[in-house]
Protein backbone atom coordinates (compact mmCIF):
# COMPACT_ATOMS: atom_id res chain seq x y z
CA UNK A 1 0.00 0.00 0.00
CA UNK A 2 1.19 3.45 -0.97
CA UNK A 3 0.31 6.95 0.38
CA UNK A 4 0.95 10.10 -1.78
CA UNK A 5 2.22 12.98 0.56
CA UNK A 6 3.71 16.25 -0.71
CA UNK A 7 7.60 16.95 0.60
CA UNK A 8 6.31 20.13 2.32
CA UNK A 9 4.22 18.14 4.21
CA UNK A 10 6.44 15.70 5.30
CA UNK A 11 9.41 18.04 6.10
CA UNK A 12 6.48 20.54 7.62
CA UNK A 13 5.65 17.20 10.44
CA UNK A 14 9.36 16.15 10.30
CA UNK A 15 10.33 19.95 11.45
CA UNK A 16 7.67 20.26 14.10
CA UNK A 17 8.71 17.22 15.89
CA UNK A 18 12.55 17.99 16.29
CA UNK A 19 11.00 21.29 17.52
CA UNK A 20 9.14 19.65 20.19
CA UNK A 21 11.25 17.47 22.10
CA UNK A 22 9.93 17.13 25.11
CA UNK A 23 6.46 16.92 24.19
CA UNK A 24 4.31 14.81 21.25
CA UNK A 25 3.34 16.71 18.72
CA UNK A 26 -0.48 15.84 17.05
CA UNK A 27 -2.66 16.74 13.91
CA UNK A 28 -5.14 15.95 11.66
CA UNK A 29 -4.77 14.66 8.18
CA UNK A 30 -7.06 15.74 5.35
CA UNK A 31 -8.07 14.02 2.02
CA UNK A 32 -8.52 10.89 0.27
CA UNK A 33 -8.07 7.13 1.26
CA UNK A 34 -4.35 7.20 -0.82
CA UNK A 35 -3.65 10.84 -0.49
CA UNK A 36 -2.99 13.16 2.06
CA UNK A 37 -3.84 16.98 0.81
CA UNK A 38 -3.54 18.85 4.15
CA UNK A 39 -1.94 18.36 7.59
CA UNK A 40 -3.62 20.36 10.14
CA UNK A 41 -1.54 20.86 13.40
CA UNK A 42 -3.59 20.48 16.56
CA UNK A 43 -3.00 21.09 20.18
CA UNK A 44 -1.97 18.08 22.27
CA UNK A 45 -4.86 17.79 25.16
CA UNK A 46 -2.97 14.70 26.88
CA UNK A 47 -2.70 15.18 30.56
CA UNK A 48 1.35 13.61 29.92
CA UNK A 49 1.91 14.97 26.72
CA UNK A 50 4.92 13.95 27.02
CA UNK A 51 4.10 10.35 26.99
CA UNK A 52 0.88 10.51 24.43
CA UNK A 53 -1.02 12.54 22.83
CA UNK A 54 -4.64 13.82 22.78
CA UNK A 55 -6.20 15.95 19.80
CA UNK A 56 -7.91 18.82 20.59
CA UNK A 57 -11.69 17.30 20.20
CA UNK A 58 -12.81 20.95 19.48
CA UNK A 59 -10.32 20.94 16.26
CA UNK A 60 -11.05 17.35 15.60
CA UNK A 61 -15.22 18.17 15.36
CA UNK A 62 -14.75 21.33 13.21
CA UNK A 63 -12.98 18.97 10.65
CA UNK A 64 -15.37 16.63 10.29
CA UNK A 65 -18.15 19.13 10.23
CA UNK A 66 -16.59 21.25 7.40
CA UNK A 67 -15.89 17.77 5.42
CA UNK A 68 -20.03 17.29 6.23
CA UNK A 69 -20.21 20.91 4.58
CA UNK A 70 -18.12 19.37 1.24
CA UNK A 71 -14.24 20.07 2.60
CA UNK A 72 -11.42 17.42 2.69
CA UNK A 73 -12.45 14.35 4.93
CA UNK A 74 -10.43 13.40 7.61
CA UNK A 75 -8.46 10.67 7.00
CA UNK A 76 -6.45 9.77 9.97
CA UNK A 77 -3.94 11.45 11.76
CA UNK A 78 0.40 12.43 12.94
CA UNK A 79 1.69 12.35 16.12
CA UNK A 80 5.23 12.05 17.61
CA UNK A 81 7.48 10.07 19.70
CA UNK A 82 10.22 11.95 20.81
CA UNK A 83 11.92 9.57 22.69
CA UNK A 84 10.95 6.62 20.34
CA UNK A 85 10.92 5.31 17.22
CA UNK A 86 8.67 6.02 14.33
CA UNK A 87 6.48 3.23 14.41
CA UNK A 88 2.94 2.87 16.50
CA UNK A 89 3.61 1.77 20.03
CA UNK A 90 1.38 -1.14 22.00
CA UNK A 91 -0.24 1.86 23.35
CA UNK A 92 -1.31 3.71 19.64
CA UNK A 93 -2.46 0.03 19.09
CA UNK A 94 -4.34 -0.03 21.98
CA UNK A 95 -5.72 3.53 20.56
CA UNK A 96 -6.28 2.88 17.17
CA UNK A 97 -9.96 1.87 16.01
CA UNK A 98 -9.31 -0.87 13.17
CA UNK A 99 -11.00 1.75 10.87
CA UNK A 100 -7.99 1.90 8.07
CA UNK A 101 -7.67 5.07 9.47
CA UNK A 102 -3.62 6.73 8.65
CA UNK A 103 -1.23 7.18 11.29
CA UNK A 104 1.82 9.28 10.48
CA UNK A 105 4.38 9.15 13.37
CA UNK A 106 7.40 10.95 13.38
CA UNK A 107 10.76 10.42 15.24
CA UNK A 108 14.32 10.49 14.88
CA UNK A 109 14.42 13.07 11.89
CA UNK A 110 11.93 10.79 9.73
CA UNK A 111 8.07 10.26 9.25
CA UNK A 112 6.47 6.71 8.83
CA UNK A 113 3.14 5.68 7.35
CA UNK A 114 0.81 3.19 9.01
CA UNK A 115 -2.79 1.70 8.35
CA UNK A 116 -4.99 0.89 11.42
CA UNK A 117 -6.56 -2.54 10.60
CA UNK A 118 -8.00 -5.46 12.16
CA UNK A 119 -5.61 -8.49 12.92
CA UNK A 120 -2.44 -6.20 11.91
CA UNK A 121 1.25 -7.09 11.59
CA UNK A 122 2.43 -5.06 14.02
CA UNK A 123 0.94 -4.90 17.49
CA UNK A 124 -2.03 -6.85 15.70
CA UNK A 125 -3.47 -3.29 14.66
CA UNK A 126 -1.03 -1.88 12.18
CA UNK A 127 0.31 -2.29 8.46
CA UNK A 128 3.05 -0.32 6.87
CA UNK A 129 2.36 2.37 4.58
CA UNK A 130 4.97 3.26 2.09
CA UNK A 131 5.13 7.59 1.48
CA UNK A 132 4.76 8.48 -1.98
CA UNK A 133 6.26 11.77 -2.04
CA UNK A 134 3.83 13.51 -4.40
CA UNK A 135 5.05 16.70 -6.67
CA UNK A 136 4.03 19.75 -6.07
CA UNK A 137 2.44 21.90 -3.34
CA UNK A 138 -0.12 20.60 -0.15
CA UNK A 139 -1.51 22.57 2.40
CA UNK A 140 -0.70 22.47 6.12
Amino acid sequence: MALRISSTILDRITAEAIASPDREICGLLLGTADAVAEARSCRNVAVDPAMRFEIDPAALLAAHRAARRGGPAVIGHYHSHPSGMPEPSPRDAADAAPDGGIWLIAAGGCVTGWRAVENGALHGRFVPLRLRRAAGRATG
